[in-house]
């Protein structure tokens, strides 16, 4: 399972919104040169996001975008999944239509597996929020893990 430029620039826009909420309505650009996000493509993932209902749209001299919820109300498994789809590592084990064409199916040893692999990702994604990643710990957290990760990993000689 790979994210895609639309999850990842979708989620970014996503925590710049939240940063901002309560502030009113946020300029597509600015909410662009927040996120790093190309305004065309940005105004693309908006209005998916809008349509879910998870951003809120306002037309006018002083409208753009905001949060539709609360940042601790948006689950970043809600954000995924209407940017990317069904979380599914592989497609036997979709969260919403599993493909049950592979001939191994009913006793494919590795499929167990890819049950964990992704009950796991829909646990990090459905117990993080928005208010978890703007939060003035995250920066320092993500750091402390990239820096975990950093002095445990080894390739080997």
């Amino acid at each position: 399972m790979k994210i895609s430029t639309r999850g990842e620039y979708g989620l970014r826009a996503m925590v710049a919104l939240a940063r901002s909420y309560g502030s009113g309505p946020n300029a597509l650009a600015s909410v662009a040169h927040d996120s790093a996000v190309p305004p065309a493509y940005l105004e693309q993932l908006l209005g998916m996001l809008r349509r879910a209902g998870l951003v809120a749209s306002t037309r006018g001299a002083h409208g753009g975008y905001a949060l539709a919820q609360p940042p601790e109300a948006i689950r970043i498994g809600d954000i995924y999944r209407v940017l990317e789809g069904p979380i599914a590592p592989m497609e036997c084990v979709s969260e919403v239509e599993p493909d049950e064409q592979c001939p191994l199916i009913d006793g494919c040893a590795t499929r167990v597996v890819w049950l964990k692999v992704r009950d796991n990702i829909i646990d990090a994604l459905d117990s993080t929020t928005l208010a978890d990643l703007t939060a003035p710990h995250a920066v320092r957290s993500s750091e402390s893990v990239t820096a975990d990760v950093d002095a445990t990993s080894h390739v080997p000689a």
